[in-house]
């Protein structure tokens, strides 16, 4: 059984360059495909699935577009969506260094992780200034910072300290927009992890292409190097 299913929500600017509209446009629209790719994943009876939604990199972008990035998780930790996520059972977690988001932010993300912190229909991490070698280095800090004996680290040890401590690895990471490479997104954790690229970008990659993911992935044998 597929336990958990993480997504590079990837294409977002050229879908709306390909339709002649601003970038924001592309990220609208792409918020709003969460919802249904949740809902599809609990009908699969999936437990955990996570969505990259902003890097550590992409604060370098346009400071135009970074601020209506900001002004969109204003607008999702407000909005319906994570409140019908969390009424249907959805329990919200978000992956990364928060540090860096204006404090607003942070309060609405801590809000919504204790509103749905008992909820156990699904799991939605949302990955939020997330750099997969950030999340390792930030890992080895704290196990210094916490004085434990170097002979006594092991990869279940190790992974207490990730931001998805306690949770399965991925089964499947989906990216859309075409681009073959995770680029850093959960590289521990992926080791063993299915992948599969679509051409389809993320505004268009609807419940159908969900399943057709699922369908391809239901026909591959895992070995995990066996």
């Amino acid at each position: 059984m597929i336990k958990h299913v993480a997504i590079i929500m990837d294409g977002n600017r050229r879908w709306a360059r390909e339709k002649r509209l601003p970038a924001f446009a592309g990220h609208r629209k792409g918020y709003q495909q969460i919802e249904k790719i949740v809902e599809r994943a609990k009908d699969h009876g999936i437990p955990y699935i996570t969505f990259w939604a902003f890097s550590t990199e992409n604060w370098e972008r346009d400071k135009k577009e970074v601020t209506y990035l900001m002004d969109l998780f204003r607008t999702a930790l407000r909005g319906n969506l994570l409140k019908k996520l969390i009424k249907k059972g959805g329990r919200i977690n978000v992956l990364g260094n928060l540090i860096a988001f204006p404090e607003d932010i942070q309060k609405g993300i801590a809000k919504v992780m204790e509103e749905s912190k008992d909820n156990t229909k699904i799991q939605v991490n949302i990955a939020l200034n997330y750099g997969g070698r950030e999340e390792i280095l930030n890992a080895v800090q704290q196990i210094v910072s916490d004085n434990v004996n170097i002979t006594d680290i092991t990869e279940e040890l190790f992974s207490q300290y990730l931001y998805t401590k306690g949770q399965p690895d991925p089964d499947l990471i989906i990216r859309t927009g075409g681009a073959q490479r995770l680029s850093g997104y959960l590289p521990w954790q992926s080791v063993y992890s299915e992948l599969y690229f679509t051409d389809a970008y993320w505004p268009d990659f609807d419940e159908k292409a969900f399943d057709e993911a699922l369908e391809e992935y239901a026909q591959r044998e895992r070995r995990f190097g066996k």
